[in-house]
């Protein structure tokens, strides 16, 4: 939990940071208007693409390359992934059982989904099945 309070305000200082250099590039170049909001628009998006990533962003990043993923595929999947790895904790035993129900009634998709949640929620009560 520490370190992602860590990466958290490491990446919004870093962000503070790339704002202000994107500030002052713009004023330099004395940008008004549309070019102004362009260039910074363009500015932000390119610094935080250069930022470090945290782990489980790494990890998925280099999974959609070896997918040859591109564009919205890329980063559907990419931010699936990284959801999946965050959220990622060790099933109970009511939710592997329920899944393996699932699986025998060869269920997929929504249809699976909802099944399964129903399933772990009556197990939760303590509803037989």
């Amino acid at each position: 939990m520490k370190k992602l309070i860590i990466i958290a305000f490491a990446g919004l200082f870093a962000s503070s940071l790339a704002f202000a250099d994107c500030a002052s590039d713009a004023a330099t170049k004395k940008l008004a208007g549309a070019a102004k909001t362009s260039f910074m628009k363009k500015c932000e998006a390119d610094a935080k693409a250069a930022a470090p990533k945290d782990d489980a962003s790494a990890k998925c990043d280099a999974q959609a390359a070896e997918k040859k993923l591109a564009g919205a595929a890329k980063t559907s999947f990419t931010k699936k992934c990284v959801a999946d790895a965050k959220g990622a904790a060790p099933k109970d035993d009511a939710a592997a059982k329920c899944d393996a129900m699932a699986a025998e009634k060869k269920l997929a998709g929504a249809a699976k989904t909802s099944f399964t949640k129903k399933c772990v929620a009556d197990a939760a009560a303590g509803v037989k099945k």
